[in-house]
């Protein structure tokens, strides 16, 4: 069974599943924040998810939180909550997703002969019994139902088979066949759902689901070879973002249907011209910087330095590109602000640039505008992404820099003496260091006693200039717990000791979370 197709198109419609507040979140260093989670969900919701998992309402109080707020406030979109084949999780993820206007279960199992010995320790039989009794304590609970086979790439196709009309039998409207460990070809994928498709009698009655890691490269072939297979949905992520080498990148299988219609006769309800905001707030959410080269939404996507490609791109853009900037939200006017810009203008550039910001969020992030204005002889649209992102992230932390002044040079030694707001008290510290950032990070471990290991420290332009904005990402790691954080700012200094922070505040964070988990239980 397909999605039904819009009005007057000749197209199949392919439900695009979202699993970046899930899958994309269990990227190591890639946690968000419930306030971060519900900015991603919102613009998820506005660009025409079909379906927006939120979370693993099993896993901790904090991902049962973020999906019961997810559901109460979607409008559009199905939000689904994540369950093991277990009773307990079934009934958490139920009450999780209850409020939303279409709640969805979504359930997994093992199937794969490596799974069931090493990982389920069970019989293929039991697993059946597993599926039958789990699926319908679901169905009594929500009537849209998924289903998955976990490691289904690597299952012997009878017994896949026959999990598959078991699920539907209970009650399950979308089987998901994921490839878990990315192993597959696409030939291997779109044979894989062909055969189950013809196979189980009662397949007509669910829709087919795709769901592929990028550990060969190959996520993305592999969702649109599993369409010509018969499935109408695919899972993906903001940035291909996921456990291991990622997800199935949605910006590039929404702009692959959308291109290529041709050899892809398909369509979704995505907003492309959204996706570029949406990989940009996700990037900034996770703290998860987006390779320049990345498809669709890099830096690089559509920049051209070879001068037979730009000869080609001044004769006729399409000679070179296949897809315009604006198709996926690129604005070729970037340079329009600066220090003499008023509030209506600021205003109005940040709906260009798809922010909707309340009136205290706007607040902020027009004076800290008008900061940077004074700072830069001019200001790029990527500069005020940069500073609303941060805005964004950091609006809910404990720990807040007031103020930061580095002596450094060839003498030496170098000291840092910094002012930090803690649960909304001032703290100052003086400390030296092996240069100005060890001497910066030493300040805040006086100031914040911690035990986090750095384990990234980058820096890189936002934009060209002498007077561009720095962007350091940090990565700390504690208890077997990575965060990632970035931060902006003119002063390389200022943007280091922010996204240190930002880590910290998120370690802080999760620890919190932790001990209230532990004390209630």
């Amino acid at each position: 069974m397909t999605a039904s197709s819009a009005a007057g198109s000749s197209k199949d419609r392919v439900l695009i599943f979202d699993t970046t507040l899930r899958d994309g979140e269990q990227c190591p260093g890639a946690t968000m924040t419930l306030e971060e989670k519900l900015e991603v969900a919102d613009l998820l919701d506005a660009m025409g998810v079909d379906i927006i998992e939120a979370g693993f309402p099993i896993a901790s109080n904090g991902d049962f939180e973020a999906v019961s707020l997810i559901a109460k406030r979607i409008k559009n979109a199905t939000v689904a909550g994540l369950a093991r084949a277990i009773s307990a999780d079934i009934a958490r993820a139920g009450e999780a997703v209850r409020h939303a206007a279409r709640p969805r279960i979504h359930t997994f199992v093992s199937t794969s002969p490596i799974h069931l010995a090493h990982q389920m320790r069970k019989t293929e039989e039991e697993v059946l019994e597993i599926i039958t009794k789990t699926v319908t304590q679901a169905r009594n609970l929500v009537d849209n139902i998924e289903w998955s086979a976990m490691d289904a790439t690597r299952t012997p196709i009878d017994y896949l088979c026959r999990c598959v009309d078991a699920a539907i039998k209970a009650g399950a409207t979308t089987i998901n066949l994921p490839d878990t460990v990315g192993y597959a070809t696409p030939d291997e994928y779109r044979a894989m759902f062909k055969a189950v498709r013809e196979r189980v009698p009662n397949a007509d009655k669910a829709i087919f689901s795709a769901h592929c890691h990028n550990d060969l490269g190959l996520a993305v072939a592999n969702s649109l070879a599993a369409l010509e297979g018969g499935a109408r949905q695919i899972e993906c992520t903001l940035n291909g973002i996921g456990e291991r080498a990622g997800n199935a990148a949605l910006e590039e299988v929404v702009m692959a249907i959308k291109t290529r219609g041709d050899v892809l006769p398909y369509e979704t309800g995505i907003e492309a011209t959204m996706l570029t905001r949406a990989s940009k707030l996700a990037s900034a959410a996770t703290s998860f910087p987006v390779q320049y080269n990345k498809a669709i939404v890099g830096r690089n996507a559509f920049a051209h330095e070879s001068g037979i490609h730009q000869d080609g791109m001044l004769k006729n853009a399409q000679t070179y590109e296949i897809m315009t900037p604006e198709s996926v939200g690129v604005s070729k006017t970037s340079l329009v602000m600066g220090k003499h810009s008023g509030r209506a203008a600021f205003r109005n550039k940040l709906e260009e640039l798809g922010y909707s910001l309340s009136d205290n969020q706007f607040q902020d992030a027009f004076e800290r505008f008008k900061d940077l204005a004074d700072r830069k002889k001019h200001v790029y649209d990527e500069d005020i992404e940069a500073l609303v992102d941060q805005n964004i992230a950091t609006a809910h932390d404990r720990i807040k820099l007031v103020s930061l002044s580095i002596v450094a040079g060839t003498r030496g030694p170098q000291r840092a003496t910094m002012r930090l707001q803690v649960d909304g008290k001032t703290v100052i510290e003086e400390q030296e260091g092996n240069g100005p950032v060890d001497a910066t990070f030493n300040a805040i471990k006086a100031l914040v006693p911690h035990e986090a290991v750095l384990e990234l420290y980058q820096v890189h332009a936002v934009t060209e200039g002498t007077d561009a904005q720095a962007e350091v990402s940090v990565r700390l790691s504690a208890d077997g717990r990575s965060v990632t954080a970035r931060a902006a700012d003119p002063d390389t200094l200022v943007a280091s000791a922010q996204a240190y922070l930002g880590a910290l505040n998120k370690l802080l964070s999760r620890g919190a979370r932790l001990h209230a988990q532990h004390a209630a239980e």
